[in-house]
């Protein structure tokens, strides 16, 4: 079999598909069999574990997003450098493990808050950088890094935003549809930080209801008694056919129209790992 070392990405129906197709998911490296082949999931992980990995002789695949690589990349930089790196993130997420991960204990500190923001004390307030979770409320982070912007004007920046751009680009879109709604549904899994985010930002957006469903048979039908204008919308590691079987639960119970809002269009692509393209 093939075993995954934690959620491939956070989203139950992928992992039980896969789970149903003889993929094993574990924990930690250690429930892998010698010798086995077992791939990284996509939120990351610490240089330990591919250490781990070729100690034990496990056949490995890093399914590392390129876009939270980047952030690792920016981070190693800023510490050869001799920056002390602020990671803007969420304790114990396993995105936030595996990049703090990338460098030796003390060299990156963790900021989850305004209020860390402004109690951060740098061993040397010139000579600091910031990176950040790539799922998180685009919002929210600025706020962050205006602080650290005022308390220390010299800190080093990522030459581009970490924040996924599948992230920021539905935040952007829940925003747009927020005020023509009576409801938003989220599409997403409870462990998944970029569509707990986009029901944070539906919210704060003006929207008087935002829920989040594994699906459309998690859907309280009857909150949405009153509603006549519904927003749909998926977190980025939700598959699409998800969204069309929740648009098509709407259309057993009511009149639908439906109206897609585009805010922008995406054409970024990925490569596949170098030994996949190979095999």
């Amino acid at each position: 079999p093939i075993y995954v070392r934690h959620e491939i990405v956070h989203n139950r129906s992928v992992v039980e598909e896969l789970e149903s197709r003889g993929v094993v998911f574990v924990g930690e490296l250690d429930e892998v069999p010698a010798g086995a082949r077992v791939v990284f999931s996509a939120h990351g992980v610490a240089r330990s574990v591919p250490q781990e990995a070729e100690r034990r002789e496990l056949s490995y695949l890093d399914a590392t997003c390129p876009l939270v690589s980047k952030v690792h990349r920016g981070a190693e930089r800023n510490s050869a450098e001799g920056r002390e790196v602020v990671l803007i993130g969420h304790a114990e997420h396993p995105e936030v493990v595996g990049t703090m991960g990338q460098l030796e204990p003390g060299e990156m500190q963790l900021v989850e808050t305004v209020a860390d923001a402004e109690e951060f004390a740098p061993r040397d307030p010139k000579r600091i950088a910031y990176a950040t979770q790539t799922t998180l409320a685009v919002d929210d982070t600025e706020e962050i890094i205006r602080v650290l912007r005022r308390r220390f004007p010299d800190i080093a920046e990522p030459h581009k935003d970490d924040i996924c751009y599948a992230t920021t680009n539905r935040q952007a879109a829940v925003k747009a549809i927020a005020p023509r709604c009576d409801a938003i549904v989220v599409i997403g899994s409870p462990n998944s930080s970029n569509s707990l985010r986009l029901t944070e930002v539906a919210r704060k957006a003006g929207c008087p209801l935002a829920v989040m469903v594994g699906s459309y048979a998690e859907l309280n039908w009857s909150a949405l008694a009153n509603t006549t204008t519904v927003g749909v919308t998926a977190g980025a590691s939700a598959p699409e056919r998800l969204v069309q079987d929740l648009v098509a639960a709407f259309r057993e119970r009511y009149l639908v129209t439906v109206e897609e809002m585009t805010v922008t269009t995406e054409d970024v692509h990925f490569r596949l790992p170098r030994s996949l393209e190979e095999a």
